[in-house]
């Protein structure tokens, strides 16, 4: 596994995370106090958007990583949660970092 199948995770773990506290924030705007609707409509679609690149990096990584399937599963939920995308991408790097350690580095390619 590459550095960067990690990276990718971290990146679309925080940026869907955020987004969706951001979506919830619009939703109490809309709901709470009847404003916001069309943010909230822009605003959950690219969320959505942005949650189906998270399935399919955090699925990418599950697999390389060999994952179990229950904890692949509360991976690709986390996105889902407000917060918990945040607590559980904390977790999968602390556990994922070591495997990076173990590859093996390829030779540099002989002139």
């Amino acid at each position: 596994m590459k550095q960067g199948v990690l990276t990718r995770y971290r990146v679309m773990a925080y940026v869907t995370a955020v987004m969706l506290l951001i979506l919830c924030a619009c939703m109490v705007a809309k709901y709470g106090f009847d404003t916001g609707k069309d943010l909230t409509l822009v605003v959950s679609q690219v969320h959505g958007v942005l949650y189906i690149v998270y399935l399919v990096v955090a699925f990418d990584l599950g697999s390389k990583a060999k994952w179990p399937f229950g904890k692949l599963l509360w991976v690709l939920i986390a996105g889902t949660i407000p917060t918990a995308a945040f607590v559980v991408e904390r977790k999968v790097v602390r556990e994922v970092e070591p495997l990076l350690a173990k590859a093996p580095t390829p030779a540099p390619a002989k002139a």
